[in-house]
């Protein structure tokens, strides 16, 4: 798959509904950085008239774990990819368009690239910055992806 905003949009669809249905949808990738938005709205709010925090946590994963995919992809070969841990930090109320924005690519690449050359199994953290519409940070999320190249059976 080419990794376009549009592809990884159809993507969403097709194997994370809930996150396409939420509004999560991807508006950069570039090998540095991924960037995906997603707008405060009746379906993905909460009780405090804010965006509910599971919703900006599938928004900050995509932007990780679309980097992971897009070197899994360049390097050609089969890798399996995971999130062992996460952290988050919510800092000010989501509403209105939350920008979220991993620029963590060069490090996915190494662990990747590791993992190849080694045949052991590479963890990394990635962090995803959820600001508003005013620039302001409002969350900032860390997941621990776990690569490890799959051994032919």
């Amino acid at each position: 798959m080419k990794f376009t905003p549009s592809k990884l949009n159809t993507f969403l669809l097709f194997k994370l509904p809930s996150a396409f249905f939420c509004g999560v949808r991807v508006k950069e990738i570039s090998p540095e950085k991924c960037v995906a938005t997603v707008k405060h709205r009746w379906i993905n709010q909460n009780p405090f008239n804010s965006m509910y925090f599971a919703v900006q946590a599938m928004a900050a994963e995509l932007t990780t774990g679309a980097l992971v995919m897009y070197y899994i992809a360049q390097s050609g070969k089969k890798v399996s990819m995971l999130v062992a841990n996460n952290k988050s930090n919510f800092s000010k109320k989501a509403r209105g368009r939350i920008t979220f924005t991993c620029i963590d690519g060069q490090l996915i690449q190494a662990a990747i690239e590791q993992a190849i050359a080694t045949g052991e199994g590479q963890t990394i953290w990635m962090k995803s910055i959820g600001t508003d519409e005013k620039g302001d940070r409002v969350s900032e999320l860390d997941f621990e992806w776990s690569v490890k190249v799959k051994q032919d059976t």
